[in-house]
């Protein structure tokens, strides 16, 4: 009987410091996880492991010389991918594909039918997206009262994953059902706009759980800010006095909505330091995207073929991080658990794409200032949208500040179109004779 306690009291010193030990360890890796920044640097981990490799397998087939050299089934496809089929061409315009209609190209009837479908169309899109961002980061499923606290879903990167596989798909299909031109640019390029898109959307998602959706509406309308002190300082780029002006109006305006906002029932609505740097993080990442794009538009390719390569890519970056950390099967296991959780992410998805293929469409029928103007104008609404579905408090100062905002943005657009106008040559007039 001694001999047995002795034993009993030595198997339970052994094991009870390693099952201690193994929970401890679980509960400080479950902290960890709860950092955004730990997360971030998590991700961004999962994507060198596929960026390295392909930059070196790019680098040994530009040395040996592949394009000379190489040849057997697999030729073709490495071609496209790593020296792409003809050089720059100059900018394309997607006029050649969706000829712009002026004015005189139609009746008024029909072009103001256009333009009431194209608003509507991306007011639908982008303001369901919205309220359905904030709805899937801010609030619980599975809560069957309101005492119950439910559970939350927190892996911003899946969801955007969710929109860029549905809108592949629906970029794709476009391509294959109607002409394109002859696509041109290397498609590893891709992915570098690709790489900063899937940052910037998911700072865009991880934001939400540390600020207000209206905050963060509000940071994307005053993102002219960094680009133009970015343009000054690196391209030694001039501005006229309206864009100056414009640019102070926005930054007084967005102060006075962030110093008088006022933290109610809902933690989201705390702005707070990490909120405010992740804000930073998306318009940096969305800053290099757009210009990389730009770039990319120097060769002969259409915007949906440009959706259609960087959503390939951002495909490829989400899904193997999401599979390396394991996160790609809890998030399934989360959609079938709680099937409002589902809906709610693929029609997130599904107003993503949509929205895309409304962009394109305004912009190549009526030009990018109508096109500005109706995504100014969603803005503001979804801002209201979001006081009302989510009871955000606004004082009368900070909604004066939202006023000062968006009377800028509207502003710059009419001080833009004027200076276009102004440049554009007179037609000679024909004298009677």
């Amino acid at each position: 009987m001694p001999s047995f306690s002795w034993r009993l009291w030595l198997g339970l010193v052994l094991i009870l410091p390693s099952s201690l030990a193994a929970d401890e360890e679980s509960s400080l890796l479950q902290d960890w996880h709860d950092v955004w920044l730990f997360r971030f640097f998590l991700n961004v981990l999962g994507y060198t492991t596929i960026i390295i490799p392909g930059y070196l397998l790019i680098t040994y087939l530009k040395r040996i010389n592949y394009l000379q050299t190489g040849r057997g089934i697999c030729y073709p496809v490495i071609k496209a991918c790593v020296f792409g089929s003809e050089s720059k061409t100059g900018l394309l315009d997607d006029v050649s594909l969706a000829p712009r209609n002026d004015a005189d190209s139609g009746s008024s009837a029909r072009q103001a039918f256009k333009l009431v479908f194209c608003a509507a169309g991306l007011q639908v899109s982008y303001l369901t997206w919205g309220v359905l961002q904030e709805r899937v980061m801010t609030r619980s499923y599975g809560a069957s009262t309101p005492e119950e606290e439910g559970e939350h879903f927190k892996d911003s990167q899946f969801l955007v994953f969710m929109n860029r596989i549905l809108a592949l798909t629906v970029s794709g299909l476009w391509c294959v059902l109607f002409k394109q031109p002859r696509h041109g640019a290397p498609m590893y390029k891709y992915s570098f706009a690709s790489l900063s898109n899937v940052l910037s959307s998911w700072c865009q998602y991880e934001a939400l759980k540390y600020i207000s959706f209206p905050t963060q509406v509000l940071a994307k309308a005053s993102k002219v800010i960094p680009v133009m002190l970015m343009g000054k300082i690196v391209s030694h780029k001039s501005y006229e006095y309206w864009e100056y002006l414009t640019a102070a109006l926005i930054s007084l305006g967005v102060s006075m909505f962030l110093l008088t906002s006022t933290a109610d029932k809902h933690p989201s609505t705390v702005t707070t330091f990490s909120g405010v740097v992740i804000l930073g993080g998306y318009i940096v990442f969305d800053s290099f995207t757009s210009n990389w794009q730009d770039n990319l538009f120097k060769h002969k390719m259409s915007s949906v073929q440009m959706m259609f390569g960087v959503n390939l890519f951002s495909c490829l970056f989400t899904v193997g991080s999401l599979l390396e950390q394991g996160a790609f099967f809890d998030s399934l296991a989360f959609m079938t658990r709680h099937s409002e959780f589902a809906f709610h992410a693929v029609l997130l998805s599904v107003c993503s794409a949509c929205g895309q293929l409304f962009i394109f469409y305004t912009i190549a029928q009526f030009g990018a200032a109508v096109f500005t103007i109706i995504m100014t104008l969603r803005q503001a609404i979804a801002i209201l949208l979001s006081c009302f579905l989510y009871g955000h408090a606004v004082t009368m100062v900070g909604g004066f500040g939202m006023a000062v905002v968006f009377l800028a943005l509207f502003l710059r657009v009419y001080a833009r179109s004027r200076m276009k106008a102004g440049r554009k040559v007179p037609q000679p007039q024909v004298q009677k004779v």
